[in-house]
């Protein structure tokens, strides 16, 4: 049983560890610390129920309607869109976001007048990452398609390996979101936030452009 937990394990790793959408968005909020727990335990939770359904043989099922992949495609590559537009809107426009104001309001500014950075309700921040989370078709490729084949030949053993690479979903997350936290020395000017936005609207794009390519 251990060999499948492993390699599980290891295939969980490989495929979530890589720069996208998701993981730019926990990075971010493990940055701000905001609402942190809540995102990475909707991150791994999400993360499990799709690998869980991949390993059960919903994989199967999906490819029989190939239409659907490609409706949440166009969702999905709308929705980067957006929320790209918002991060360079940010970036373009800097309020003056720091991270010395945890509880500011958008009304609070510091001695010299430099507006802190404001909060984002719990409700808004999960909503963004369920969106950012299942409208991303790749999710499905990577965790109903390929985890679940991949499982398949692993016979009896492939709920062992779903665990493993439910393991490796939530230590990633954690790691990232958590561990993000020692970035805020080199993030507590409003220009490093702008850098880091404007990072963040050019994944944005650049993976929404590559949803409604040809492939």
């Amino acid at each position: 049983m251990l060999t499948p937990l492993l390699a599980g394990l290891g295939l969980g790793f490989s495929l979530i560890v890589a720069i996208g959408a998701q993981n730019l968005f926990v990075l971010r909020q493990g940055v701000r610390r905001e609402h942190l727990l809540a995102v990475v335990a909707v991150c791994a939770i999400s993360d499990a129920v799709l690998i869980l359904l991949g390993v059960s043989g919903i994989g199967l099922v999906l490819q029989a309607v190939p239409w659907l992949i490609v409706v949440v495609r166009w969702a999905g590559a709308a929705f980067l869109v957006g929320y790209g537009a918002l991060a360079a809107r940010r970036a373009l426009r800097p309020s003056g976001e720091t991270l010395r104001a945890n509880t500011a309001t958008p009304e609070t500014t510091d001695a010299g007048g430099t507006a802190l950075r404001t909060r984002t309700t719990l409700t808004a921040t999960v909503l963004t990452c369920l969106a950012l989370t299942w409208l991303n078709p790749h999710v499905y490729l990577d965790t109903v398609f390929l985890l679940g084949s991949v499982a398949s030949t692993h016979g009896e053993d492939r709920w062992a390996f779903a665990i493993g690479a439910c393991i490796a979903s939530l230590a990633w997350f954690s790691a990232l979101g958590f561990g993000a936290r020692y970035l805020g020395r080199w993030l507590d000017t409003p220009r490093a936030w702008r850098i880091l936005d404007a990072v963040i609207a050019v994944v944005m794009f650049a993976i929404a452009l590559s949803l409604v390519l040809p492939h």
